[in-house]
């Protein structure tokens, strides 16, 4: 009973975890599209949001991974769920990071840039929430994986194709902007670009894994 009761935390602390990544991909989103559109005061409220999520996730993530040391029933694939947390930490420094290069670097965006880089960060983040689902189905229903994660490798795809487009817009048709400008907005095209990249990473682990549960 107290085997069952450790492993049932275990699972409401990685699906909490999840939940609190999946918040995370929202403030972002709303963070950018607030900086886009000068609205200083929602983006700073976004950038207290973030602060306070990544340190809960960090911490949340710690427990889980010295819990999972303890967890005799989940020994042989421990060391695949430890690499899923290593990559979805890495959604979640991106994540952080980024927004709060904004508020550092405040980089000038010509207003007409602003609807495709709210689609770069549209697709980047449906990316990230595609695979939320996906890793909280592994420890439930891992046969469900391949088809939730497909939506993850279209949504990367998309963003890859926003992010071009804005680069070469910048560098092809916007003569009047320096050329430290252009660089500065190629540079935060790439950051939003690799959140999605982040989250297909996530979407490869989640397939090796839910290959070896069905072996």
């Amino acid at each position: 009973m107290f085997g069952k009761r450790k492993a049932d935390k275990l699972i409401e602390d990685i699906d909490r975890y999840f939940d609190l990544m999946d918040q995370s991909v929202l403030v972002f989103k709303d963070g950018v599209r607030n900086y886009l559109y000068s609205n200083a005061d929602d983006f700073n409220a976004n950038l207290q949001k973030m602060s306070v999520l990544e340190s809960e996730t960090d911490v949340l993530r710690r427990e889980i991974e010295n819990a999972l040391y303890t967890q005799t029933a989940l020994v042989r694939s421990r060391g695949d769920i430890m690499r899923l947390f290593e990559k979805t930490r890495n959604i979640m420094d991106i994540l952080n990071d980024s927004l709060f290069q904004f508020e550092i670097e405040t980089p000038f965006i010509p207003k007409e840039l602003n609807p495709e880089f709210m689609k770069l960060t549209e697709f980047s983040t449906l990316a990230v929430e595609a695979v939320v689902p996906a890793a909280k189905a592994y420890f439930k229903s891992p046969e469900t994986i391949p088809d939730k994660i497909s939506r993850a490798y279209f949504y990367e795809k998309e963003a890859v194709k926003y992010s071009q487009t804005i680069k070469r817009t910048v560098f092809h048709n916007m003569p009047s902007l320096k050329l430290s400008e252009k660089f500065h907005l190629r540079y935060f095209a790439l950051h939003i670009e690799n959140l999605s990249k982040a989250a297909e990473n996530v979407a490869d682990q989640l397939a090796v894994m839910a290959i070896r549960r069905t072996l």
